[in-house]
């Protein structure tokens, strides 16, 4: 049984980074982890929070085994501090249920709830990472717009490119979010990345009125898989390795992205926007 993790109070601004998908098989997950302890790696206090709800899988990819999760929470059995479980590096991870239909389809009630355990969160944390489910559910587009940084992960598939640009226009026309990070996956190569992202950024410039800003690009690398089949981060198992040096540099240029001013402490922000989001049918004004 993994101990606890040790408790710091100390209050602080909190960075809150979704990372998201149009459709799914496109490494969102494995983003999301490499990313988180990458983080970590730099000396960043990270949560990774596993908001594909219905459908969680990051403890199985990590090969941890938690005794109670998310569904706990809401059914008043433990506070969220108590389903915390150490993962690489140190990261703190909040596991959700998987095959739980009620999960995926929460009641106005129960995100309330859920939101409340998260405003009583103890633990400081730099840097949250919120692994949404992919496409267009309305959890997702509430966790991704309660937070301050939006990253679209695409890879080299028309469906892949055509369910992103769905993606961005739900959320620019449901939440008003005109900003969005650019995230290439299993990348041929730099040039193969940046024409995707070209073509990404041209029928979105055409219909929208968004800025996509291009985060990089993660490399097609065999030892991706070998970590996965192994249960670890690739930056854990193979850190010198393509995929392995690309999200270094991805957490490199995220831990330098600016948090906003108006992000006070703890998860404020983010427990904020959600619950503005609940009062006004999944719409969040600026």
């Amino acid at each position: 049984m993994l101990n606890p993790i040790p408790v710091d109070s100390t209050p602080g601004p909190t960075h809150v980074i979704a990372i998201t998908s149009g459709k799914g098989g496109v490494g969102k997950s494995t983003v999301s982890i490499n990313l988180a302890v990458s983080l970590a790696d730099l000396g960043r206090t990270v949560t990774l929070l596993d908001a594909d709800l219905g459908l969680a899988n990051i403890d199985v990819m990590l090969g941890l085994s938690p005794e109670r999760n998310l569904i706990d929470v809401l059914d008043g059995r433990c506070d969220l501090d108590e389903i915390l479980i150490a993962g690489p590096s140190g990261i703190q991870l909040v596991p959700a249920a998987s095959g739980v239909q009620r999960m995926a389809e929460l009641a106005e009630a129960e995100r309330a709830g859920l939101l409340y355990a998260f405003s009583q969160l103890e633990r400081r944390t730099d840097v949250m990472i919120v692994d949404t489910a992919a496409g267009i559910a309305a959890n997702t587009l509430q966790f991704c717009d309660a937070s301050q940084e939006v990253i679209v992960v695409v890879c080299n598939d028309p469906a892949s490119v055509t369910d992103a640009y769905a993606t961005i226009k739900v959320l620019n026309q449901r939440t008003g979010r005109n900003r969005f990070r650019i995230l290439v996956n299993q990348a041929v190569n730099n040039a193969e990345a940046f024409a995707l992202f070209g073509k990404l950024t041209e029928v979105t410039y055409r219909f929208l009125d968004v800025s996509l800003d291009y985060a990089g690009a993660i490399p097609i690398d065999r030892n991706v898989r070998t970590a996965l089949r192994r249960r670890m981060a690739v930056v854990e198992s193979h850190p010198s390795s393509p995929a392995g040096v690309a999200f270094k540099n991805l957490a490199d240029t995220a831990d330098r992205w600016p948090t906003p001013l108006y992000a006070s402490g703890q998860l404020e922000f983010f427990v904020e926007r959600m619950i503005q989001a609940d009062m006004t049918g999944g719409h969040i004004t600026a």
